[in-house]
Formats: structure tokens, C-alpha cells, sequence
């Protein structure tokens, strides 16, 4: 069990794995239409390092962007021909845990730098220490300043 010394509740933690999927890699995929935007919000904005990318494969470009241990990133793609992409809601969420406040502030201020300002959670707990800004495809994410689970 956590507790965080200003939060009312305890969370549950298990870091041993019991599953038995033999992954070796986790990605999350998204489409874009403006896919240079993307690149400068998570990787010049945000400080995430890019694991990966290609050009015209297909007829996608793409780039793989994460954490630095690559075996968990975001890839986003864009074709040649705009697509119609899904709308985002509010609780469509990448939380990233960032332990120090100071350097939670720092990326919201490089952010907000670039244009993209804080946005009020739909769900109150965010606020609680986290900062939510949304991407240039108007996906959210928050900055959380806790320890994570």
C-alpha cells in the first residue's frame, strides 16, 4: 500500500508481474494529420527521446517517442491523404508521474512556451497535483507530481 502524505486515499501497489503475456515491447498508437506538430510537443516540449521513426513506409511517416527505456513509447503516424481521426474526450489520458514538482512546473512552463496551456481536468483528482495540458490533437495529458504507483 502508498499513501501520499497530502491525499486521502491509499493506493495499492504490485510490481511483480503474474501475468504470463510474453510482450517484450509495449506502443501505444495514434494517427495525425499534423504529425511535425506532434514531434515538437512531445519530444522539444515534453523532453520525451525519440526511439524510432520512418518515412514514406507505405505511404505513412511515422516516429516512435518515449521514455528512455524504449520498451514503452508512443508512436504517432501520418499518411499522405488526411484522415478523419477520433475525437479525444476528457479522460482519454497519458498521465506522466513526475516525482519532483520543480521539474513538473519546468515542462509546463516549456510547454506553455510553445502555446499549450493548462487545462481544467474533467476529473477533479488531476488537479490534486497534476498539470493537464492538451496535445495539438487535442488529446490530454497530465503531469502528475507523485511518485506513481
Amino acid at each position: 500500500m502508498f499513501q501520499h502524505k497530502e491525499y486521502p486515499y491509499e493506493v495499492i501497489v504490485r510490481k511483480e508481474w503474474e501475468g504470463s503475456i510474453p510482450a517484450v515491447q509495449f506502443r501505444i498508437a495514434r494517427p495525425t494529420n499534423q504529425l511535425d506538430k506532434l514531434i515538437s510537443f512531445y519530444e522539444k516540449g515534453l523532453g520525451l527521446k525519440r526511439v524510432g521513426e520512418f518515412r514514406n513506409h507505405e505511404g505513412y511517416d511515422g516516429i516512435m517517442i518515449g521514455l528512455p527505456d524504449s520498451q514503452y513509447h508512443l508512436e504517432f503516424t501520418q499518411s499522405k491523404e488526411k484522415m478523419e481521426l477520433p475525437q479525444p474526450t476528457k479522460e482519454h489520458l497519458l498521465v506522466f508521474y513526475v516525482g519532483d514538482r520543480l521539474e513538473r512546473d519546468n515542462i509546463a512552463e516549456r510547454l506553455a512556451a510553445f502555446g499549450y496551456l493548462e487545462t481544467e481536468p474533467e476529473n477533479s483528482y488531476w488537479s490534486r497535483g497534476g498539470v493537464t495540458i492538451e496535445d495539438p490533437d487535442g488529446w490530454p495529458i497530465v503531469l502528475m507530481n507523485t511518485p506513481g504507483i
